[in-house]
């Protein structure tokens, strides 16, 4: 058998173990790369993870708000209806005693004070009057009766209407035209 050449450096000395050990730190660098780049890979699935998660709370935190606001705004809403029920019959007893005779100006005040109460609140009453086009959004329609006035015009209302924000809590109650007969 021929001897292997070893390998010498210029001095003549063996380079087999530095070749071997440069060959062990490229297996190391190779390998460590490798676990870095896994690291990376994970530590971005994290940060990804981590930014849509904030991103859910803080969607979240815009809804609740925004649900928080709506119950402030019409949590109320049964309670503010049944003071619009007193109101009405507030104001039928009123139109009673005027017929009946002068009434007491601090029944006025009275009618007025609850009023004022209900519009801090947020109440207020739907504007209709005769002569003005009929909606459905704000207003029902309890009858129609032949007019001068052309179709589907109010004549009358019988009853307010009331709107607490943008929700309607009670819709005008209206005569409409018919037209002429």
């Amino acid at each position: 058998m021929a001897d292997e050449p070893k390998n010498q450096n210029a001095a003549g000395e063996d380079n087999s173990g530095a070749e071997r050990e440069a060959e062990l730190n490229t297996a190391n660098t190779d390998e460590l790369e490798a676990k870095l780049a896994e690291a990376e890979k994970q530590r971005d699935e994290y940060l990804a993870g981590w930014q849509r998660t904030k991103a859910d709370f803080v969607n979240y935190k815009k809804e609740e708000a925004k649900r928080l606001e709506d119950v402030a705004r019409y949590g109320n809403e049964d309670f503010m209806k049944d003071l619009i029920s007193v109101l009405d019959n507030f104001d039928l007893g009123l139109r009673t005693l005027e017929k009946a005779g002068p009434v007491e100006r601090g029944i006025y005040l009275i009618r007025s004070q609850i009023e004022d109460i209900l519009k801090k609140r947020g109440l207020e009453k739907v504007s209709v009057k005769a002569g003005d086009e009929f909606d459905p959004m704000i207003a029902e329609a309890m009858a129609e009766v032949p007019s001068e006035r052309p179709p589907g015009v109010i004549v009358e209302e019988v009853e307010p209407g009331y709107r607490m924000g943008d929700k309607i809590l009670r819709p005008a109650r209206v005569i409409l035209s018919k037209g002429q007969q």
